[in-house]
Formats: structure tokens, C-alpha cells, sequence
């Protein structure tokens, strides 16, 4: 079988390089080509002689992605794509700009296991994991179509990044490598519902990313209802492992709560919140979700949402309303697969 090269590291390609008797430059020249300029095929390598190419080509892969589709607010300039990958498998990422710049939020796997009540991602079941390679495709074709650079990492799109450890751990050392994209670690973002082992597992890799936690409901009964995750992983477990996240690693951690209307958006919701999180280095986010028409749940009002910030800032906890964004082009995880597949 072909090899993956996009997922390789620098270091492993000249070791693959050395094996078939060619010079550690060539592995140089070959890495600029995939996680600088980007290309998608040996053939537009055209520093590495004709026969070289071609041997190149036997040898190995160079997984990419399509534009299956691609949508456009008309409201505030964010894009859907919706991807197609090597296999056919349909994968989603958005493009967000601020003021500091350009936000990617990429997908880690095809579909989703966790089956959060509230998400699109989960509707259509798990397919697979995604490699290196593929979370970085999803990157790099978006910056060719838009002729942009992004400088901002999401991991929050379809999928849970901390179920597909390894090839994750392999993109941020990739994006994050001085030789390619060299994305600095603290502009990634990873999201994960709770797996709380690999949460410290995590924590011993001493990693200065961002840490998001898909919270959602403080009560162990109505979050198992909405997350699954939470009836392996309570939610004091859960909070334990953050608690000694932030305190080893300095690094605030930010918990994302999607408003609910009627489910998890009461006093009584904020109060607790507020009650678990005293003391932690951390923020709030709450998020007005999007409609989901396949979700039987709707977004809290803004009066709502503007009454459970004033309880948590109350009670001492830091808290923002994430900027909603691309309501007009379905841009919830999942949503745009949905559609296409229906």
C-alpha cells in the first residue's frame, strides 16, 4: 500500500527518504511542497526531477479533499465548505474572520459516536476517523480557494477529537512544525464533550493550547439526557480533571454551554454552574446555538441568555456570548452533510 505522506513528519520523511537512498534535502524540498505551497500532486513538484516524481508517485499518497460544496453568509462573510474526501466521505469545516484574522474550525472525524442530543454531527452515525493529512487538507484547501492565511485553530467541527487521539496529536504537531503552516499553539482550540482520561493524558504532553469543554447542562440527569458521554464520565469527574488541568498547566480553560430554551438555560442551571466552577482558572462561553431541523431543541432568547450571564458574572465567573455566526448557511456541525445527503 501507498503511504500517507502528508501525515508524516519532517523527521520520518527523511527517514523514508534515507531508506530509498536519497538525500535528507529532497525530504525538504518535498515537506515545503505539501505544508507551504500545498500542492496536491507529485507532478507540481517542480524542484524534484521527472523520474524522482514518478518514483515519488509509487511509493505514496497525498491525501487531499474537494469542494463538494461551499456556502457564503451574506450576513457576516463566513464559509461552509462541505468536503469530499479521498473515499467519499463528506467532512465539514468553516472559515470565521475576525478582527485578529482568519478561524478554521476543522472536522476530526466522519460523522460522530457520542451522540449529543443537540448536535447534527451525531444524526448520521459514525464513519471513521480522519487522518492527519485529512484534518490538514481540510485547512489548506480552504486557504487556496479563499487566498487567505489562516492563523486560528478550532478543533470543534464534526467529530470528538480526544476519540481520535493520535492522528490529532499528529495534526497539531504537524500545523504547529517552524518547517510548514508553524501555527502558534496558543491559537488552537480543542473541544472535546468529556473524555476524561485522555483529558490527562493531555495534560502530560504539556501542550499550551486551549482547552474547550462541551459542557452543556451542570446536573449529572440532564446532561446523561443530552450527552451520553456523561453517564461513563459524570460531571464531578469531569470537573476534577479540568480543576487539575488549569492548575498545572496555567492555561485557562473555556467551558462551552449551548442555550437551551427550557432545557438548560434556568437560574437554577446558572447557580449550579457557577457553584462547580468557583474557584477554577476558566471561562464560561455561552453559545446561541443555531436551529437544527432534525434537533427538537430551539436557541434561548436573548433576554435569556442575558439573564444567565448576569447570574454566573454574579457569582464570580468570567463568562461571554460567542458571536453567532453563518445562521444563514447552516453552519452547525453536520448540518450541510445532512442536506446534502437528504
Amino acid at each position: 500500500m501507498k503511504k500517507d505522506i502528508k501525515s508524516m513528519l519532517l523527521t520520518q520523511l527523511k527517514d523514508e527518504f534515507s531508506a530509498m537512498g536519497l538525500p535528507s534535502y529532497r525530504a525538504g524540498q518535498v515537506y515545503s511542497w505539501l505544508h507551504i505551497k500545498k500542492v496536491d500532486e507529485f507532478a507540481q513538484m517542480s524542484n524534484i526531477p521527472k523520474d524522482l516524481r514518478s518514483e515519488l508517485e509509487n511509493c505514496f499518497e497525498i491525501y487531499s479533499c474537494s469542494i463538494e460544496r461551499k456556502q457564503v453568509s451574506a450576513v457576516d462573510s463566513t464559509v461552509k465548505y462541505l468536503f469530499r474526501l479521498h473515499d467519499g466521505e463528506l467532512v465539514e469545516s468553516v472559515i470565521m474572520k475576525y478582527k485578529y484574522g482568519y478561524t478554521v474550525c476543522v472536522s476530526t472525524q466522519a460523522g460522530c459516536k457520542m451522540g449529543c442530543a443537540f448536535c447534527a454531527s451525531t444524526v448520521g452515525g459514525f464513519r471513521r476517523h480522519l487522518t492527519p493529512s485529512e484534518i490538514l487538507s481540510q485547512l489548506y484547501t480552504a486557504e487556496k480557494d479563499l487566498d487567505i492565511t489562516v492563523s486560528h485553530i478550532v478543533l470543534m467541527g464534526m467529530g470528538e477529537p480526544l476519540d481520535n487521539y493520535d492522528n490529532v496529536m499528529r495534526f497539531i504537531e504537524l500545523i504547529t512544525n517552524a518547517d510548514g503552516h508553524n501555527i502558534s499553539m496558543r491559537n488552537i482550540s480543542l473541544s472535546t464533550c468529556g473524555i476524561v482520561p485522555r483529558i490527562y493524558d493531555l495534560l502530560e504532553k504539556k501542550l499550551q493550547l486551549t482547552l474547550s469543554i462541551s459542557l452543556h447542562a451542570p446536573f449529572d440527569e440532564l446532561r446523561s439526557q443530552i450527552m451520553p458521554v456523561n453517564k461513563t464520565y459524570h460531571i464531578d469527574e469531569l470537573i476534577a480533571a479540568c480543576r487539575k488541568y488549569a492548575k498545572d498547566s496555567s492555561r485557562r480553560i473555556s467551558f462551552e454551554y449551548a442555550m437551551l430554551a427550557g432545557v438548560n438555560d434556568t437560574d437554577e442551571c446558572a447557580k449550579t454552574l457557577a457553584a462547580k466552577l468557583k474557584g477554577m482558572l476558566c471561562h464560561v462561553n455561552l453559545i446561541p446555538v443555531n436551529e437544527v431541523a432534525e434537533s427538537p431543541f430551539h436557541p434561548s432568547s436573548p433576554q435569556r441568555v442575558k439573564e444567565f450571564t448576569q447570574i454566573l458574572e454574579k457569582n464570580g465567573i468570567n463568562t461571554t456570548v460567542r458571536r453567532k455566526l453563518g445562521s444563514d448557511i447552516d453552519a452547525s456541525c453536520g448540518q450541510l452533510r445532512l442536506r446534502h445527503k437528504d
